[in-house]
């Protein structure tokens, strides 16, 4: 039986980050996934938006690993030449409690340390974007946009230029702890059994499922998965705004939101359903109840502009009426297991904190080595 140094568990692009991180750091590293492609589920269905790191929990993973990742990727993405543009954010306020509302934002993002942030009023926020109408605004000049498919063929490349290697279409069907690591069997046309020293749960979606098939894993120790649907509809023309555009959070949410991609196509979103299993498909009805909510920052929304999109899938760890979860990064501290780290609940800003989540998950092998 073949012994490697480490295998990583998804073709992500956390996975990607990882196994990037640790083929630089000098490990003889494999990728493996169970589709055909790199990155065909959570990392190629999102808005590929570089976050600021404004709403998350001051000293939550998220908080700290965003704005850690957010700096670092963008550095990257001009290193690489991956298309991106920090196009920046406005979150919009109407009204004198969404208004009262932003201050409290901007509290919290500087506690998180976001920076050049910026409250303006109405007028210098329509001045900005003209076809906005708000009472006031927070500006962060740092959010930004890139092309994920090109942020994941980056990782690839340099985890592969370090010696990494990417094994589709092998399915892992079950995990053993062995003495000095761990034992893999894999499904697909070129079946394998395997032992490796490090073992990284990318999984995303199906990282819980997985975890629980690893022998010697307490089963107390996997949280159950949810699946978060995010229905999103496209613009039918060119969005008449530079930057994106997000109404004050609601309880549920961050409301129903204006992305742009890089070819400035813009489209809105999330429309939430929680799902039991896979399904991509956008409901045309589910559009209706849209146009209201963005007429409140948009009112020259033409009637009939939006047309269905595209839809992600985020795997949450809480389900419907739960309080948001924090990425879970579980290593031999928390289960006992030496070279296993099971990455849990890694939704937005996923992507964004990618490159950091990699570092995390080093610098973890490394101290408990």
């Amino acid at each position: 039986m073949e012994t490697l140094d480490c295998v990583v568990i998804g073709a992500g692009v956390v996975g990607l980050a990882v196994a990037r991180a640790l083929a630089r750091d000098g490990r003889e590293v494999v990728i493996v996934e169970a589709a055909d492609a790199i990155g065909t589920e959570t990392s190629s269905r999102n808005s590929e938006v570089i976050h600021a790191g404004i709403y998350y929990p001051a000293g939550s993973l998220k908080a700290r690993l965003c704005v850690a990742g957010r700096r670092q990727l963008y550095a990257y993405c001009r290193e690489r030449g991956i298309a991106h543009q920090a196009c920046g954010k406005l979150i919009v306020a109407n009204g004198d409690d969404q208004v009262a509302q932003l201050a409290r934002i901007e509290g919290h993002a500087l506690a998180n340390g976001v920076e050049e942030l910026a409250l303006i009023d109405g007028t210098t926020a329509c001045a900005l974007e003209p076809a906005l109408r708000c009472d006031a605004a927070l500006l962060s000049p740092v959010t930004g946009i890139i092309d994920s498919h090109g942020l994941m063929l980056a990782l690839l490349g340099d985890a592969q230029d370090h010696g990494a290697m990417l094994a589709l279409k092998s399915p892992v069907l079950r995990v053993e702890a062995v003495a000095g690591g761990f034992e893999l069997h894999t499904g697909g046309a070129e079946a394998m059994r395997v032992r490796t020293r490090l073992l990284i749960n990318s999984a995303g979606l199906w990282a819980p499922a997985l975890a629980a098939r690893i022998g010697g894993l307490d089963p107390a120790l996997v949280p159950t998965g949810h699946l978060c649907k995010g229905n999103y509809f496209t613009l039918i023309g060119r969005a008449p705004f530079s930057r994106l555009i997000y109404p004050v959070p609601e309880a549920a949410g961050l409301g129903v939101h204006l992305t742009l991609d890089l070819a400035g196509q813009g489209r809105f979103g999330p429309d939430v359903q929680w799902i039991d299993t896979l399904d991509y498909r956008v409901d045309p009805q589910r559009c209706a109840g849209f146009a209201d909510a963005i007429r409140q920052y948009w009112p020259g929304l033409p009637d009939d502009a939006l047309a269905p999109g595209y839809s992600g899938i985020r795997p949450k760890l809480g389900g419907p009426g739960a309080p948001a979860s924090d990425f879970v990064i579980q290593s031999a501290s928390a289960h006992g297991l030496p070279g296993l780290v099971n990455l849990f609940g890694i939704e937005s800003p996923g992507l964004t904190s990618s490159l950091a989540i990699a570092d995390e998950v080093l610098g973890r092998l490394r101290d408990e080595a």
